[in-house]
């Protein structure tokens, strides 16, 4: 007759071979192994400390581009890097780690406000100046967002009212008449050198006529005479028109000088 465990002896037996059961089930499940812990932020932070570039590059780089770096920490060696290749005039490696910061965290208005520099340094001024007001919208008293955005606008502003009268001389063409008029019409760089002459000449007429009328009046009739001249001569084999237009304006632009 056989002898039945006592309750003990049992329960031991009966827990160990659950225990392998369970153990064997979850290797042929194939379970994970307990996750690791996320990267030490330390040395980057060391480095931030250090003001070190490389080292910025190669620490706070580990964590960047670890997807187990926890959010903040991540972000913060993000910007740390992005400052480095900024400084390096690596701009669009400076861009890229700004961008993956902001899809991090969007309510960082210096990340902005310091892609939105990038930016304006690329020549991208219609994204620099959306990045400068999203800066200004998360926070209102960031005078560097406020300084960018203001400058940038009256940038664009100027630009818009260049882009206006680029390629368009001091005349109205629709009006123009005589052969010289209709060949700086036809030609962009003839067209500007007149519009910068006419603006130049006014402008050093006004600062003769500040000191003497007769002065002013003196160089307005130079003004006429070079137009004269410019008439006179167009067409010839010697004639250089757009020479003679350049020695124009420089002379004009020498007088503004002084």
């Amino acid at each position: 007759m056989r002898r039945r465990l006592t309750s003990p002896i049992r329960n031991a037996a009966l827990a160990s071979m659950l225990w392998i059961g369970l153990t064997r089930g979850a290797l042929a499940a194939g379970a994970d192994p307990a996750p690791a812990p996320p990267p030490d932020p330390a040395p980057c932070v060391a480095a931030i400390a250090a003001n070190d570039d490389d080292k910025i590059v190669a620490a706070c780089g580990a964590l960047a581009d670890n997807d187990k770096t926890l959010k903040g920490d991540r972000v913060k060696a993000l910007v740390a890097r992005a400052g480095v290749f900024a400084r390096k005039d690596q701009i669009d490696r400076a861009i890229a780690d700004d961008d993956a910061a902001l899809r991090l965290d969007p309510t960082l208005a210096d990340v902005f406000n310091a892609r939105g520099e990038l930016r304006r340094k690329k020549g991208d001024r219609p994204r620099a100046l959306q990045d400068f007001g999203a800066a200004i919208r998360l926070n209102p008293d960031l005078s560097a967002a406020r300084a960018n955005y203001k400058s940038l606008a009256q940038e664009l502003e100027r630009l818009g009212a260049q882009m206006a009268v680029n390629n368009k001389p001091g005349f109205n063409c629709a009006t123009a008449t005589r052969a010289v008029e209709k060949a700086i019409c036809a030609s962009p760089d003839l067209a500007n050198l007149d519009r910068e002459i006419n603006v130049a000449n006014a402008r050093a007429v006004r600062q003769a006529g500040g000191d003497s009328s007769g002065a002013g009046r003196a160089l307005q009739r130079e003004q006429d005479d070079f137009l004269a001249r410019r008439n006179a001569g167009f067409g010839r084999p010697d004639d250089d028109l757009q020479k003679a237009m350049r020695e124009r304006l420089d002379h004009l632009l020498a007088l503004l000088r002084h």
